[in-house]
Order: structure tokens, then C-alpha cells, then sequence
């Protein structure tokens, strides 16, 4: 008689790999939620602690959380798993799930602690959570341990996973202290946003959808009417309560900030998947409407107080979606399972079960983590330097000049009001002709008295209107220019901004500038073109600025003055 079922196993292990790809989840959301001079040292970490944590879980982590029970305590160890743990399913199949468990635990704490932490001590970091911590809390759950004796109800990991990743990355960044620039001297707050929400939200999208293998799969089970109905209900109650609270969220947000918040939405779809994970098998659907629309409401809070009351830098809001939504998440159960939960009659006994573990997992999470964290401050130390910090970790801790080499982003062809053909109307039939006679400079002086003025024109637009601008000059004959993109404000101080609940003081926009020299063309010419194109009557058209040029001087053929503007061919 086979002893294995086909459906089970294929289903743990369809689990496995969805949770997997939540591994990629979390590096796009915590690059995108910080800025692009660190990108490559997050995806390094993302990507090390899945591999350092596989292969210390496989020597000794799986045995300690799984093994046979020592006191409630810790499980017996088991290095390299070589005893049977399955029973439906294969023990390498139940292992490899729970593998990434494990890491989704670990990789929680890298966004908390992002763009000012050595990657040494990460790795560090990642080889005694995946080995030892998070085996032990988890034994005391799932494997049997004293909560689990208690009637402790945690499906698939509020506590288990992400309490204790939220917790760790808040004695992490505690002890790390804020980024350079995160807060003034007199405690008020500067944001510093990340450098793609595109990213970020490609994350949450993927985090969403491991999700579902998340708690889905923690069935372990895909057989008998009784586990397939609760598979479809774990689906449902997982889902939406991440819709609750996004939803929840953004409407927040909008209220408190005047704008609906992107990157705090997503955090709380993130804040309600955490919530529901401990009970998606034991509340009703509309109760995790309800948890949803709890966790949504109180990440926005919770961002807002560790950020601008504990002073506590958490670039991605790790602590607040994983630590408190992930208690939060446990507690709840207590509230809203329909089995012993309180709206249904059950008492407070199931509550009281569930902060107990709540409690206890926080706290020793928190003494573990801090011991740790202080033995390598004291020894090698959490932080880099100073001027690693501001130059970035890419360059400083891998040699990655930017993680998006080559990767330039193209500027958007805008024609705004006027074609290209009106635009050039201002300068087209301008001929090159010598400047006003009697314009002299420096570089004139001693010439002939036509020798035509040299003069710098400085444009500053929107890069939206660049290639119109373009356009207009090459019509004009303008046969060489420089181009920067830059950040800048005028009067109008750039537009008032939040980035999780702290105002952007003066938000810089991104701007173009252009800079040409001109003598055989006219400057009216050039400034008519200019205005014909960028004009539209409202803030930001830009600017143009005039100035008197000395000397130009060639360096190929050392020509200086007018003749070293003149575009000539290379001799043969």
C-alpha cells in the first residue's frame, strides 16, 4: 500500500515554491521603497539570506523546530534531516516548505535596517536567525512546543514568521540609528522616499500572490472535501483582507494627507495579509473584511509612530507591517475565530491563549535579537562609515558603480501646445549672419570690429518639452548643445508632498537644462524659438538665461574665439 498521497504532496510542494517567489516579493519592495544608490546591496541581501538560511536550516535549523520535543522548549536536534517528518507527504517535501518559511522570517528585517547596514553583518544576521532563533520560537508553535499545548492558534505564521522578522528589525534599527539626513536636531522629520514605486508595487503585487501559498498551503493537505472546502475559503479570507485594507489605507491617508499615499497603500495590503495570516482558517469571510480594514487603519498609525514619535528609521515600514499587524493579526483571532473567539461566544480564554504567545515570542525575539545585535556592534560593528553611507552601499560594499548601468531612462517626446513645425517659425528663416557690430569682448578685442559677440544661453524646462525645444533649435541651425538633467524649484517652492505621513519639505523637480553658445545666430532667434515652445502660461515653463562669453577655445585644432565654434570636418 502506497504511504504518500499524490494530491498532498504535490500541493505542499506547490506551496513551497509559491512562497519561494515571495522571496523575490520582498527585494522589489524594499529596492523600490529605497534610494537607487543602494539598490544592488538590498537585492544582495534578499538574495543571501534565502541562501545562507537554506543551507544552516537543512544542518541544523529544520531538527530544532521540528524535532522530537525536549521540554516544549526546542525540538532534538536533527542535522541534515535525516529522521521522517511526513505523513502524507514526503519529509524532503514538508522540509523545503518550511525552508521558506524560514527565510521569508529572515529577510523581513533587511528593509528595516536598509542603506546604512554592513552586508558582513547581515550575512551574520541571516545564519543565527535561520539556524537557531526563529527555530526555537517556532518549535514552541508548530513543533509541538509548550504554546502549541496551550491551544495557541497560529495557521500560517502572524507570530510564527512575521512578528518575528518585525520584531528583529526593530531592535535592529534601534540600535542602528537613523539614516544621515532622516532627522533634524530639533527631532522634526525629513522624508526620503524611495526611488521607484514601480518596483515597490511590482513587490507587493508578487507578495500578494505568494501569499496565497502562504497561507493556502499550510493545509499541508489537499484532500477530503472538509480541507478543500477551507483551501477555498483560506483563499478568500486571505485576498480580502488584503482589500480591506488597502482600501482602509488609502482612504486614510487621503483623509490625514490630502492625498491618497501610494507606498503606504501598498504597505497595507502587505499589513492586512500579515493580519489575516494567523486566522485565515478560522474566521469567516466577513471577518477577515473586518481584520483587513483593522490592520489598514492601524499600519498608518503605526508607520507614523515609530517614524515621527520613536524616532526610528524604518525605510520600507518592516516594524509596523510585520511586528505590530503580525500581533495584531494574532490577537485577533481571538476575537473573530468562529470557533472560541469572542464576537461568537467563546469568552476571552482563546484571547488570553493568543497574547500570551504574542507576548511571549516578542519578548524573546527582542532579548535574542538585541544580545546579538550589541555583541556585533561591540565587535565588528552594525553600521558602515560615514562616507559609505552617502556615497552608497553599492559602490562602497560591492564595487557596483549604479545597479541600473546602461539602464537610462528615455525622455518623454511631449509636443505640448505647438507642433514642431510652429515652434521653429520664431527662428527658421534666420540666416547665419554676423551678430550687431560693435558687440566686443576679451576674445574680440584687437579683431576686426565685425568679429561677431559670443554669448552662453542657459535653458531651464521641463524635460516633458526637451525634444520639442530640440526641434526648434536644430531648425534654427544650432548645431551642438549640452544637456544635464537636473532637480530645482522656483517661487513656486516645487509641490507639497507626504511619503508616509512626514511632509517633503521643498520636493525638487526634475528638470532639463540646456546650454549652447551662439555667435553667427542671433540670440533673439534662439530666445523667440525658446518661448514659442515652452510657453503654456503656468508654473514651471522655465526659465532662460543670457550671459556675455569671453572666449571658446578648441582643444583638437586650438582655433579660439568665433572660429571655434564653427563645425568643421576632420582633414584626411
Amino acid at each position: 500500500m502506497e504511504k504518500y498521497v499524490a494530491a498532498d504532496t504535490i500541493w505542499v510542494l506547490i506551496g513551497a515554491f509559491m512562497v519561494f517567489f515571495m522571496q523575490p516579493g520582498f527585494a522589489m519592495v524594499e529596492t523600490g521603497f529605497t534610494r537607487a544608490k543602494n539598490a544592488g546591496n538590498i537585492v544582495m541581501k534578499n538574495f543571501m539570506d534565502l541562501c545562507l538560511g537554506s543551507i544552516v536550516f537543512w544542518i541544523i535549523g529544520f531538527g530544532l523546530m521540528f524535532g522530537t520535543d525536549i521540554g516544549g522548549l526546542l525540538g532534538t536536534p536533527d542535522f541534515f534531516v535525516q529522521n521522517d517528518y511526513g505523513s502524507s507527504y514526503p519529509s524532503w517535501a514538508f522540509f523545503i516548505f518550511q525552508t521558506v518559511f524560514c527565510a521569508t522570517a529572515a529577510t523581513i528585517v533587511s528593509g528595516a535596517m536598509a542603506e546604512r547596514t554592513k552586508f558582513s553583518v547581515y550575512c551574520m544576521y541571516s545564519i543565527l536567525i535561520s539556524a537557531i532563533i526563529y527555530p526555537i520560537s517556532g518549535h514552541w508553535i508548530w513543533g509541538g512546543g509548550w504554546l502549541a499545548e496551550m491551544g495557541f492558534h497560529d495557521f500560517a505564521g502572524s507570530t510564527a514568521v512575521h512578528m518575528v522578522g518585525g520584531v528583529a528589525a526593530l531592535v535592529g534599527a534601534k540600535l542602528l540609528g537613523p539614516r544621515i539626513g532622516k532627522y533634524n536636531a530639533d527631532g522634526s522629520v525629513n522624508a526620503i522616499p524611495g526611488h521607484s514605486l514601480t518596483l515597490g508595487a511590482l513587490g507587493v503585487f508578487i507578495l500578494w500572490f505568494g501569499w496565497f501559498g502562504f497561507n493556502g498551503g499550510s493545509t499541508v493537505c489537499a484532500t477530503g472535501d472538509d480541507v478543500l472546502t477551507s483551501m477555498g475559503r483560506i483563499f478568500v479570507t486571505t485576498n480580502l483582507a488584503a482589500a480591506a485594507a488597502a482600501t482602509a489605507t488609502m482612504f486614510l491617508t487621503w483623509l490625514r494627507y490630502g492625498k491618497p499615499d501610494v507606498s503606504m497603500t501598498l504597505n497595507g495590503a502587505l499589513a492586512g495579509l500579515v493580519a489575516i495570516t494567523a486566522g485565515c482558517d478560522t474566521v469567516s469571510v466577513p471577518g477577515s473584511f473586518a481584520i483587513g480594514i483593522i490592520a489598514g487603519i492601524v499600519i498608518v498609525f503605526a508607520v507614523e509612530f515609530f517614524d515621527q514619535v520613536l524616532k526610528i528609521d524604518d525605510p520600507v515600514g518592516a516594524i509596523s507591517v510585520h511586528g505590530v499587524c503580525g500581533a495584531l493579526g494574532t490577537l485577533l483571532v481571538g476575537v473573530f475565530a468562529v470557533d472560541g473567539g469572542l464576537l461568537y461566544g467563546g469568552g476571552t480564554d482563546l484571547l488570553l491563549t493568543q497574547a500570551t504567545g504574542v507576548i511571549a515570542v516578542a519578548a524573546y525575539i527582542g532579548i535574542v535579537m538585541t544580545f546579538v545585535f550589541q555583541i556585533i556592534d561591540k565587535t565588528i560593528g552594525l553600521r558602515v562609515t560615514t562616507r559609505e553611507e552617502i556615497a552608497g552601499l553599492d559602490m562602497e560594499e560591492h564595487g557596483l558603480a549604479s545597479s541600473y548601468a546602461d539602464f537610462m531612462p528615455a525622455v518623454e517626446d511631449f509636443h505640448g501646445a505647438v507642433s514642431t513645425a510652429e515652434a521653429a517659425e520664431a527662428g527658421v528663416m534666420v540666416a547665419h549672419v554676423p551678430a550687431a557690430a560693435g558687440a566686443t569682448s576679451a576674445a574680440t578685442v584687437g579683431k576686426p570690429a565685425d568679429t561677431p559677440k559670443m554669448t552662453k544661453i542657459v535653458i531651464i524646462t521641463s524635460q516633458l518639452r526637451f525634444e520639442m525645444l530640440k526641434d526648434a533649435l536644430d531648425k534654427l541651425g544650432i548645431t551642438g548643445m549640452t544637456v544635464t538633467k537636473v532637480l530645482g524649484y522656483g517661487l513656486q517652492k516645487g509641490n507639497t508632498e507626504y511619503y508616509r505621513g512626514a511632509e517633503v519639505s521643498v520636493h525638487l523637480l526634475p528638470k532639463v537644462k540646456v546650454e549652447l553658445i551662439v555667435s553667427a545666430i542671433p540670440v533673439e532667434a534662439v530666445v523667440a524659438a525658446a518661448k514659442k515652445v515652452l510657453y503654456t502660461g503656468k508654473y514651471g515653463d522655465g526659465k532662460i538665461f543670457i550671459y556675455d562669453v569671453e572666449n571658446v577655445v578648441k582643444i583638437r585644432t586650438g582655433e579660439e574665439g568665433y572660429d571655434a565654434l564653427q563645425d568643421k570636418p576632420l582633414e584626411e
